[in-house]
């Protein structure tokens, strides 16, 4: 029987010497032996480049067509932050 894992989302830093240090202390107590899953940002990733790749992609030809323009501006009601 397989053991349920549960997740921890936590942010943290990577120093100079490959360590991770992170943001705050673990909510669970140790020892205890955990897996390790960790997103960083891509410094290479060309947002205009994928931007391209996706308009030019033929998968996503239907979007052209006018059938497909079912909203306009005055459809909803725009989104106001100010609290």
């Amino acid at each position: 029987m397989e053991n349920t894992m549960t997740a921890i989302e936590m942010s943290g830093t990577i120093d100079e010497n490959r360590n991770l240090k992170l943001d705050d202390l673990f909510p669970i107590s140790g020892p205890k032996r955990v897996r390790v899953i960790v997103m960083y940002p891509d410094d290479d990733f060309d947002e205009m480049a994928w931007y391209k790749a996706a308009s030019n992609n033929p998968a996503l030809d239907f979007l052209k067509d006018s059938k497909e323009d079912i909203y306009t501006l005055n459809d909803g009601t725009p989104f106001n932050d100010n609290k």
